[in-house]
């Protein structure tokens, strides 16, 4: 997947270096040529410049990205970035950086954002999300280090598809917590049936991730 990322501070590196190990094609724009470089961030592409100019989007090829991220510390850049990328280049989905809680109602798709977020980890799975259907992605690590909030999308061939849901062995240390089908939340009871398409979001801790996944998403 091919992430172009408005913003090479402290939020955009974040979301760069984990979007890297997961071994996405990450480019960088930024105004500050000192930015270029930053360290962790090997394999990134850079390209200096102002993301609000369209010449500069077009020096990124925008057209060919999968997702633009707008994560500058400016609300109005992260808005005219996304609103350019989606009614200029077509880019299928934006993430936008919220840094004034009081401008939240402007991020929508007026705008041309897709999804409105303030945190860094939330941000790189909802990038991921829209494309990796089928792979666990962790959204965010619960305070104490130890837990944390995941999601999976079913596939329609999934082999889950049609289980109940007190019929699936889950792991000890993983909890199903809700169930998001066509918009609307459920709160999931043993009887239950899995569907193509569902987003199952679990609370667990971090060393039973791997177990989850093997489950969910079990090696062809």
């Amino acid at each position: 997947m091919r992430v172009v990322i408005a913003g090479a501070g402290s939020v955009g590196s974040s979301i760069a270096k984990e979007l890297l190990s997961h071994g996405h094609e990450v480019l960088l724009i930024d105004a500050k040529p000192e930015t270029e470089g930053r360290s962790g961030l090997g394999g990134a592409h850079w390209l200096i410049g102002d993301a609000c100019e369209l010449a500069t989007l077009k020096d990124a090829k925008l057209e060919e990205a999968d997702v633009m991220v707008s994560a500058t510390g400016d609300d109005k850049v992260n808005l005219v970035v996304s609103l350019l990328a989606k009614t200029e280049f077509g880019v299928a989905r934006t993430v936008g950086r919220v840094n004034n809680p009081k401008n939240d109602w402007m991020f929508d798709d007026s705008w041309g954002v897709d999804v409105a977020v303030n945190t860094p980890r939330l941000m790189t799975a909802l990038v991921e999300e829209a494309v990796e259907v089928g792979d666990l992605v962790r959204l965010l690590t619960l305070q104490t280090g130890v837990a944390s909030m995941v999601e999976f999308t079913v596939p329609a061939a999934s082999p889950m598809a049609g289980a109940r849901v007190g019929s699936v062995p889950w792991p000890q240390d993983a909890t199903l917590v809700a169930i998001l089908r066509d918009d609307a939340p459920i709160t999931p009871s043993s009887d239950d049936v899995i569907e193509g398409g569902d987003e199952l979001f679990f609370v667990t801790t971090i060393a039973a991730e791997d177990e989850l996944r093997a489950l969910l998403a079990p090696s062809s």
